[in-house]
């Protein structure tokens, strides 16, 4: 009768255990032994980069690292789907700095405390261009001729409240032609044809979408938005450069809902980095236009904490927030 007892009390225990997450942390231990699944809140560059950083992660973990599109929202539908998800590391999200503008826009109830950070992947500046047959080679000439029409300017954005969006009005205000401005949201990666089928007359989308384009002379990039030329397109200089007070670019990486067991969490940083510092991810960030810009679990948190603070006050700024 003891040692059944002593059975049972040891057995409920362990039951115990195993409901208070036991189970979990043992599961993490050998993490991953599954298909990690990537959301993917965006195409053009976002899901180009996202396809091969799966890929390369996949190498490290040995396990498949799968991308899958959610888009939607500004980035919302997919931020939502990984927050409601078990934070055991299977589900994790391919972030950008839309995690702080969905949520000063109200797209989402959650801000970027909902996530754990796992790594920043890379950097993009944004790039304005316009028709080859505007008679404009600087902002100074495109502020001049807006400012004289009697119309607006039509811009091309991928969603009301979405980055694109955001940089178009900051720079536009900083030019002086904000109240010339009608936003017109156009699919993702069209930005080209839209403007080459004259729908818009405007677009600030991702360096490696435009510069085909520019280079068979169909289209003029007159500026890009950081505070550095990109590799891409040298020879196109920065908006502080031509005298307006703009820097502001995007950073991508990986976020895991809260709760995510930290040694989980290490696996995936770790997995990232290996991606970003391969030959192969610096090959495509040639061709695509962007930037390898690691940083670990910690200094990427920090990093979104303080983008989240720049961006609620320049959103108010500008009269979008929530």
């Amino acid at each position: 009768m003891a040692g059944f007892l002593k059975r049972w009390i040891v057995g409920s225990l362990a039951v115990v255990w195993l409901a208070l997450g036991g189970g979990q942390a043992a599961g993490a231990a050998d993490f991953p032994t599954k298909p990690v699944e990537m959301t993917v809140l965006f195409g053009g560059t976002a899901n180009t980069i996202a396809q091969v950083l799966s890929k390369l992660m996949t190498d490290k973990l040995g396990e498949p690292v799968v991308p899958v599109s959610r888009p939607g929202g500004g980035g919302a539908v997919g931020y939502a789907f990984v927050q409601g998800s078990r934070p055991d590391g299977y589900n994790i999200v391919w972030n950008s700095n839309s995690i702080n503008t969905s949520y000063h826009t109200g797209k989402i109830p959650f801000d970027y405390s909902a996530f754990e950070p796992i790594a920043q992947v890379s950097k993009e500046t944004p790039a304005l261009a316009v028709p080859a047959d505007k008679n404009w080679k600087t902002l100074g000439d495109m502020a001049k001729a807006v400012k004289a029409m009697k119309g607006t300017l039509k811009v091309g954005i991928s969603g009301k409240g979405s980055f694109t969006h955001l940089t178009s009005a900051a720079l536009f205000d900083a030019m002086g032609i904000g109240d010339k401005v009608r936003y017109i949201s156009y699919g993702d990666g069209k930005a080209p044809i839209e403007l080459l089928g004259g729908r818009i007359d405007a677009a600030i989308q991702w360096p490696g979408q435009f510069e085909s384009y520019a280079a068979a002379g169909k289209l003029k990039v007159l500026a890009v938005t950081g505070k550095e030329r990109v590799n891409l397109l040298p020879d196109v200089p920065t908006a502080t450069e031509q005298g307006f007070d703009i820097d502001i670019t995007m950073w991508r990486g990986l976020a895991a809902p809260k709760g995510t067991p930290a040694n989980v969490i290490k696996t995936l940083q770790d997995a990232a980095k290996a991606a970003t510092e391969s030959p192969e991810f610096k090959s495509a960030a040639e061709k695509l236009g962007f930037t390898p810009a690691y940083l670990d679990a910690q200094a990427f948190g920090q990093e979104i904490a303080k983008d989240d603070t720049f961006y609620k006050k320049l959103l108010g700024s500008l009269s979008m927030t929530n």
